[in-house]
């Protein structure tokens, strides 16, 4: 393979919380599927589930795996999946979890053999630990994988984008490009913040994703390019 499907997936991050990763994740998979490749996604740890008769899910994990061909195991995609709405590391207190590597390790093993690209989407922003000695950047370094930020274009974007991108960078991985997400229709001379962005980080843009009420991520995908990795 040539191009972005060389190293075979990406982490997604992004400025904060709400942000839109799983939505970039999932049109992200739309579009690689739209190169006939096949593409999984991945959210290893997953705060505020559901109770089903399947087990606990969770929405982003959910849509995901829909976004996926084939369609892997949701135990696969989401290997933690934790009850409460919070801070994974609370959540995982609360359910009397220790949130570890290796299962990780192991489920993502096991999508990249059914795939040709994984895509992983992190929890919140960079800087969220997914437990009390587990960082972010520990996953990212033992799944050796490039990172994409997803930046929600609001009030305060560049210099979050900014502060991402050099932690990203000071950590010691690879940023291999960002996508911008729409997520406030209110946001003034949004254009304007946009093209600001793409003049102040040293990496490609990936597409830009505008805001809906309901977006649907197989829609959106003519919308994203990547770029080589």
């Amino acid at each position: 393979m040539n191009g972005p499907e060389a190293r075979a997936g990406w982490f997604v991050t992004g400025t904060d919380t709400g942000i839109g990763k799983s939505l970039a994740s999932a049109t992200l998979l739309y579009a690689l599927r739209a190169r006939g490749l096949r593409a999984v996604g991945m959210k290893p740890l997953a705060s505020g589930c559901e109770v089903t008769a399947d087990g606990l899910r969770n929405e982003d994990a959910l849509l995901l795996q829909a976004a996926s061909e084939p369609r892997p195991a949701y135990d696969d995609v989401n290997p933690y999946a934790l009850l409460q709405p919070l801070a994974p590391e609370l959540a995982a207190a609360d359910a009397g979890v220790t949130v570890q590597l290796q299962p990780i390790l192991d489920a993502h093993a096991r999508l990249s053999a059914m795939a040709d690209a994984v895509v992983v989407e992190g929890v919140g922003g960079w800087a969220a630990p997914l437990s009390t000695d587990l960082d972010q950047a520990d996953l990212v370094r033992a799944l050796d994988l490039p990172v994409v930020m997803v930046v929600g274009l609001r009030l305060g974007c560049i210099n979050h984008a900014r502060l991402t991108a050099r932690a990203i960078a000071a950590d010691g991985l690879r940023l291999a490009g960002w996508i911008a997400n729409d997520i406030d229709p209110q946001m003034a001379r949004a254009d304007d913040n946009f093209t600001l962005l793409r003049h102040r980080l040293p990496i490609p843009c990936w597409g830009r994703l505008p805001f809906r009420d309901r977006p649907d991520p197989a829609a959106l995908a003519h919308l994203l390019a990547p770029t080589s990795v």
